[in-house]
This record gives structure tokens, C-alpha cells and sequence, in this order.
């Protein structure tokens, strides 16, 4: 029996600690209710990883009338981000507002030592995202970004392909996103206000859709910069949008590798697909779960990627293994920091290449 026990121990003890989760719900504040992908948190609140605990939102129509109204009591709704954070203490803050407003919520949950994830992408330029990392490293918190492409089985697989080494040298990656625009597709008033706004969002599609290429390109380049950056923006629909880009272009130029991001809000219909191409082959992600590989001569179509397995599979499982110390993230991973700030100058220098017509030096 002593024998059986000590084994038993010693099996336990090997099992990776992200296996052996903490049931605690996350206590989570909600910053800001007029993004539309708030329905993935409403979405989530059964689960019982979570527990929304407040909310702000300064618009008093939009704080009395969102998502969440149905679901929580009044008094978890405030008026004021500062009064939310002390009475409800939240682990973590969940932004969900423009993207201008994501270095307030930082600016008021870093002094308070309170994490904070925000929706894709970290900021609006460079200079803002330059000032969060500054907080986020003097408090020592947390702060991730979330795209909805982090959570693809097939781009986790076209990465471990890389990784292997099964494509040879990579030479090119072209990243498409976008799809008909926010107004055509019928995402709500109170997100397109911002979302088409130039200083709200920092762009249109440029920052919009862009911001996914950017991303991911930082990611399978493992953190490296690209030493230039060229970029086109069109306003093919002025009368729709009238204040920002519909359609952008980005060439990054790496030592040996050339990425192509093509985001808009002028394709016929949604896409977010990867072609990644090496000397001994190619990978095309063509959805979050169906993708065909060409290595030295051998096809592979309608290949279905490996499911992920948690918490990599779902954002806010993720985000609790990170804040309860389950997992650790690296500087490169989709969520990091120090991704985003590449991801953020990136789109900086697209939007001045843009308006100067010449590549930008990094």
C-alpha cells in the first residue's frame, strides 16, 4: 500500500502545473462595454472561471442599457473607473471600450497593482504604448492583448511546422484579414462611432486588421523587428468612412524574409488566413481549423489542424493560468507585451510611410 501511495505521489507531482488548476473564479472589472466582442465575456460568465465583479462605463446610456445589464446587479456599475477599481477590487481589468481608452484603464490599474488585458490592438500609436509598458513594468502587472487569432488551432500548428524546420528558410509570409467593413457587416452604432474614428482607433483597417499580420508576423519571426516598413492606405469608400482607411497594405522587410499583411474592410467576405512559404514548401492556415501543407513536393489538403489544449484554448483560460502562475508567458508569445509594442510600432510606421509615400526605418 505504501508503495501504491508514494507512486500515486510521485505521478502527481510530474503532472504539468497547468493541469492542476486553481477553482477560484477569476475576479474580473469590465472597462468600458461598447466594443462588440464584450459578448465573449457575457459568454463565459456560466463557466465558473470568472466572476465579473464591475463594470465602468462613463456613458451613462451605455452603462444602463449593454450586455452585461441583464446578468449583474446595478451596484456593480460605476460611472467612475477609479471608484470601480477600489470597491470592487478586481485581480484583473478586461478592456472593452475604444482603443484610445486602453492607456486610461492602464494609467488607473497599474498604481493599483491590478492586471489588465485589452482587446486587440494595445494601443492607438507608439507613444502610447511605449507609456503602458512603463506602468505596466514599474507595477509589476500584467498586461496582455487579446486577438482572436491567438486562440486558432491551425495557426499554433503552421508555428509548430516552422518551428520543425519541415519548410526550410522562410522567405515570405503574406497575412490576409478584414471583410466586408464594420458599418456593411452590421456591428453595433456605439462601436463603429469609435472604430471609424481616427484618434479612438488610431486608423481604420490599417489599425483594425493589421494589427493580426503585425502580430503574428512578430510571432513566428520570435520577436524580431522588421528593419523597414512600407505601406499604402486607399479610401475606397469615403462615403462610409469618411475619417479613416478601408484598405491597407503593409510590406515588412526582414534580413531574409518579407512579409505582406493585406487588411481591409473592402473584402467580399470575412478572412483571417496565412500563407507561410520556404524554400522546401508552404503552409496555407486557411481557417481556425482546416489548413494544406506542400513540403518537398508532397500536398496535404483539408488537413485539420490538432485541437489546443488548455488553457491555450480559450482567451480568459489563458489569462487566469497567467495570473494564477500556471503558465508563464514569453516576450514573443501572441499575448506579450513585448509583442505588442513591436506589433503597435509596426502600424506606427505603416501610417507614416503612408502619409510619406517612403518606407520607414526601424
Amino acid at each position: 500500500m505504501k508503495k501504491l501511495l508514494f507512486s500515486i505521489m510521485m505521478m502527481l507531482a510530474a503532472i504539468p502545473a497547468f493541469c492542476q488548476t486553481d477553482t477560484n473564479p477569476l475576479r474580473v472589472g469590465v472597462a468600458g462595454v461598447t466594443h462588440d466582442h464584450l459578448a465573449g465575456v457575457v459568454s463565459r460568465m456560466k463557466r465558473g472561471d470568472l466572476k465579473i465583479v464591475g463594470v465602468w462605463e462613463a456613458n451613462d446610456t451605455y452603462r444602463n442599457n449593454n450586455s452585461l445589464t441583464s446578468q449583474l446587479d446595478h451596484d456593480l456599475f460605476f460611472k467612475d473607473l477609479g471608484e470601480m477599481l477600489d470597491k470592487t477590487k478586481p485581480e484583473v481589468v478586461v478592456a472593452y471600450g475604444s482603443i484610445l481608452d486602453h492607456m486610461r484603464v492602464v494609467e488607473a490599474c497599474a498604481p493599483r497593482h491590478i492586471n489588465v488585458m485589452v482587446e486587440k490592438p494595445l494601443a492607438t500609436t507608439y507613444q502610447q504604448a511605449k507609456r503602458m509598458a512603463e506602468l505596466a513594468r514599474k507595477y509589476n502587472i500584467k498586461l496582455l492583448t487579446n486577438y482572436e487569432t491567438t486562440w486558432y488551432n491551425t495557426n499554433r500548428e503552421v508555428k509548430n511546422i516552422v518551428e520543425s524546420g519541415s519548410l526550410g528558410h522562410i522567405n515570405r509570409i503574406n497575412v490576409y484579414d478584414g471583410h466586408e467593413g464594420p458599418i456593411e457587416l452590421g456591428c453595433s452604432k456605439k462601436f463603429t462611432d469609435w472604430l471609424t474614428d481616427p484618434v479612438q482607433n488610431g486608423g481604420g483597417a490599417v489599425i483594425d486588421f493589421g494589427c493580426y499580420g503585425a502580430n503574428l508576423a512578430t510571432w513566428l519571426m520570435n520577436g524580431q523587428k522588421p528593419t523597414s516598413v512600407y505601406a499604402a492606405l486607399q479610401y475606397n469608400k469615403p462615403a462610409i468612412y469618411p475619417k479613416v482607411d478601408d484598405d491597407a497594405t503593409i510590406v515588412l522587410e526582414y534580413p531574409h524574409t518579407t512579409v505582406l499583411i493585406m487588411a481591409s474592410w473592402c473584402w467580399p467576405s470575412s478572412r483571417k488566413d496565412m500563407y507561410v512559404y520556404g524554400d522546401k514548401g508552404y503552409v496555407y492556415q486557411r481557417t481556425p481549423t482546416q489548413m494544406e501543407t506542400v513540403i518537398n513536393g508532397q500536398k496535404t489538403t483539408d488537413f485539420t489542424a490538432p485541437e489546443l489544449k488548455y488553457p491555450y484554448n480559450d482567451s480568459f483560460y489563458y489569462l487566469k493560468a497567467v495570473l494564477r502562475g500556471e503558465v508563464a508567458i514569453q516576450p514573443t508569445d501572441l499575448s506579450a507585451l513585448e509583442n505588442n509594442l513591436t506589433v503597435v510600432q509596426i502600424l506606427d510606421a505603416a501610417i507614416k510611410s503612408a502619409q510619406t509615400g517612403k518606407a520607414v526605418k526601424l
